[in-house]
């Protein structure tokens, strides 16, 4: 089997190296945003899109014109991979798998890429790589870089520069040391519980660094705009962005590598984090309720990480050998392990959970972790959605009741 992995490093550039990157960056961008505009024209004229051979003629042209001559400094494969990048993002829009393009903006997520691996060289010995019109840069290299190159990206983030190599290389499909499965419930008050009752406790990065993040913020909007102080102020709120990401991924990567390591299969909620955490704002005509309790539900939410949580479960336990199963989140915390009684009095409050029928009880999100268990068994083994004897709706009839009573 093929395995495509990316080894992520950060550069340390010279002074001209960096003004460099952001000039090619910058290039990148204008011609992402110039192709999006003439398609986004075309579209309304009612013509047809141009493909990926008409974008290049229009590269070309602007990289003659005299008005953006200045195209031409910057390496082209970049420039090319950009209008790939754009015509995938068209393709992805038109099938439904991703929203319509949107103009990029100068400092958010600056990048390009060398999609040639014959005009990159790697020096891993030396700590350096080639790349072109930029020369040898040294890198902080803290692994070895496995695998035959394919390409390599450059990124801004937090003030600094990152170069991402992407490589590929064979491996033999791996078997599983352990042989355990698990079920998990994640949530906010516990992030992870596990199905035989361990958890993982939060780690709230936001959450810890929210005050602090909020008075550098209200300090950047007290200065004017784009003027030096300014961006000194914006440089320390971006360092602060960066300190919360860079400890939860570092959270989520231990956790997730402790769990592909010691189970072979691993059951999780198949919850749709994007729409659990939309805007309760609404509408002029329809306004949302409760408006601040869900913009705090939101924030915890999204500071834990859930997706991310997810994907890297997946593929940590495909490198492994391990399984990840999703399974409906439906009444996961509100069925009895032991009755399968559906209500939703078993969970009167958030953390505690008492079958009214057979009286069993125990932390509710433990309950949800083995019923999420139980629901991945029964997805392996039949191939259909695990739902409990009776409707996911259904409240216990008085002949349940007077069964266990």
């Amino acid at each position: 089997m093929q395995r495509l992995q990316a080894f992520k490093f950060q550069l340390m550039p010279t002074g001209e190296q960096q003004r460099d990157m952001r000039r090619f960056a910058g290039s990148c961008r204008f011609v992402f945003n110039a192709a999006l505009a003439m398609q986004k024209s075309l579209y309304e004229q009612g013509d047809k899109k141009l493909g990926y051979a008409g974008l290049c003629k229009a590269l070309t042209v602007w990289r003659h014109d005299p008005a953006t001559g200045w195209l031409a400094s910057a390496p082209a494969h970049p420039l090319q991979q950009t209008l790939k990048d754009l015509e995938r993002a068209y393709s992805n829009f038109f099938a439904k798998r991703a929203d319509f393009p949107r103009f990029k903006k100068k400092g958010q997520r600056d990048s390009f890429r060398y999609p040639d691996p014959k005009q990159i060289k790697l020096d891993q010995a030396n700590s350096r790589i080639f790349l072109p019109k930029l020369g040898w840069l040294r890198y902080r290299n803290s692994r070895d870089v496995l695998g035959e190159m394919r390409n390599v990206t450059v990124s801004q983030s937090g003030g600094a520069w990152f170069v991402s190599i992407q490589t590929e290389r064979e491996f033999a499909p791996a078997v599983p040391t352990a042989t355990t499965a698990i079920g998990i419930d994640v949530g906010i008050a516990r992030f992870a519980t596990l199905s035989d009752g361990s958890f993982v406790a939060p780690l709230n990065s936001f959450k810890k660094h929210q005050r602090r993040l909020a008075r550098y913020q209200r300090r950047m909007s007290g200065k004017v705009k784009y003027s030096s102080n300014w961006k000194k102020a914006k440089a320390r709120v971006q360092k602060i962005h960066t300190g919360i990401a860079n400890a939860r991924k570092d959270f989520l990567h231990k956790a997730t590598t402790t769990l592909s390591k010691n189970h072979a299969m691993v059951c999780i909620e198949d919850l749709q984090v994007r729409n659990m955490s939309q805007s309760a704002r609404g509408t002029l005509e329809q306004p949302g309720t409760q408006i601040r309790q869900k913009s705090g539900l939101n924030r915890a939410i999204l500071d834990q990480g859930w997706a991310e949580f997810r994907r890297q479960l997946d593929y940590k336990l495909n490198w492994n050998g391990g399984l990840l199963i999703a399974v409906p989140p439906q009444n996961t915390s509100r069925t009895c392990p032991c009755c399968g009684c559906v209500s939703a009095d078993n969970r009167r409050t958030q953390a505690r959970f008492a079958c009214v029928v057979c009286g069993y009880a125990n932390h509710a999100d433990v309950v949800g972790a083995i019923n999420v268990l139980e629901r991945g068994h029964r997805l392996l083994a039949c191939g259909e959605p695990a739902l409990s004897g009776r409707s996911m709706k259904q409240e216990p009839t008085e002949a349940t009741q007077a069964a266990f009573a």
